[in-house]
């Protein structure tokens, strides 16, 4: 009897993203991780093999299938040598457009969330500030209506894939302060007083180019508002089930890849005449590695299906059950690279070592889609302590 994991659709599907991954993606790393981004191409040569639009309705210009899929989707790429910066930057569209497909507007789903699943456009998402972090109800990006259109001035910060999109969905303040005063817009970025003001540099996710942007005077047909107008918070929190528990997937598969590496490595390494894997601390550090991997893949697996049984993404429960999968997650991944680092000793501090980079990667986790501690505390609200 199979789970909901192990279907012959998803088993299919799995082999079919390990195989394209080891062919097509895997052995470029190194070259996309020097170069600071991904080739554009990609996109349409991923959507071409069928794996671009995986969650999305064929409604909209999709692949079908839920967040199951999703799910090993992203476990088959970074299982099979890619990583959590490729997921970042290839498959950006997972936070950039979302909101525009539950908006129901068909005139942006028709400009710009087809053409993305095509992989002919690039989109990201607008929403972190300088100096704002996770407080998403205090942004300060204005938008002022002007006619049919809105003058948007202020900035955004880590904005991931920005450097290349051809669009952003943008959070703006078009209300009151507080998170009844916000909005989104879409936002073309060859729009007059749009500018990437700086490309970052970062710890890891090389291969993600990450942007730092500036809105002067920005003239955004009001066409392009998604959804209601001071409607944009509840939209953006929607969508933080799905990015948390994504995150947590790739946490634990990113864990389960250190682990493998770190094998591989043991058994094929001799100290003092004899394999690394026999010396009983590093079978007894494999064990635990195993273990904490095995455990934050059980948690998230089971707030992925909550997730995908609920279909209230405002349910407190699963608000929560999200929340405790990537806290619980991210300690884990962010264990077991350490130890697989230390396993490789001198080689897994070079950069020609794959472990280096997810070690570099794995910092980000516990950082995006809502700090460990803001989720600690939000947890600790919906359990009543």
């Amino acid at each position: 009897m199979t789970d909901r994991w192990t279907t012959p659709e998803r088993v299919a599907l799995r082999d079919a993203v390990a195989a394209y991954t080891r062919d097509q993606l895997a052995p470029h790393m190194d070259e996309w991780e020097d170069a600071g981004q991904l080739p554009r191409e990609l996109h349409a040569q991923t959507a071409k093999a069928g794996y671009l639009g995986i969650g999305f309705d064929e409604s909209v210009g999709g692949e079908g299938g839920d967040l199951i899929d999703i799910s090993i989707v992203t476990e088959a790429i970074v299982e099979n040598g890619g990583s959590t910066g490729l997921l970042a930057s290839l498959f950006t569209h997972g936070i950039a457009v979302p909101h525009i497909v539950d908006s129901g507007n068909g005139d942006l789903i028709d400009r710009y969330v087809r053409p993305t699943l095509a992989g002919t456009m690039i989109g990201s998402l607008g929403v972190t500030e300088p100096g704002g972090g996770s407080n998403v109800a205090g942004i300060t990006t204005r938008a002022v209506k002007d006619g049919d259109h809105y003058i948007v001035n202020g900035a955004k910060t880590f904005i991931t894939s920005s450097v290349r999109a051809d669009f952003v969905t943008t959070a703006v303040r078009t209300g009151d302060p507080g998170h009844g005063g916000i909005s989104l817009l879409v936002i073309d970025t060859d729009t007059p007083g749009f500018t990437v003001s700086r490309s970052l540099r970062k710890m890891g996710w090389h291969c993600s180019d990450t942007g730092e942007l500036a809105f002067d005077d920005v003239r955004v047909p009001a066409a392009n508002l998604v959804g209601e107008e001071n409607g944009g918070f509840y939209l953006v929190m929607q969508q933080f089930v799905t990015e948390r528990l994504t995150l947590a997937v790739q946490s634990y598969a990113t864990a389960q890849r250190a682990l493998d590496l770190a094998v591989a490595y043991a058994r094929e390494r001799e100290t003092f005449g004899r394999p690394l894997i026999s010396r009983q601390v590093i079978r007894h550090k494999l064990v635990d590695m195993h273990r904490r991997t095995e455990a934050a893949r059980a948690l998230t697996r089971q707030a992925v299906e909550r997730a995908q049984d609920s279909g209230d993404k405002a349910d407190p429960q699963l608000i929560l059950a999200a929340a405790m999968a990537k806290n619980q997650a991210v300690e884990a991944v962010e264990w077991v690279v350490s130890e697989a680092v230390q396993i490789h000793g001198g080689m897994g501090y070079m950069r020609e070592s794959e472990i280096d980079r997810h070690y570099r990667d794995a910092r980000i986790l516990g950082i995006g889609g809502g700090a460990t501690e803001v989720l600690n505390d939000l947890a600790a609200k919906l359990l009543g302590y």
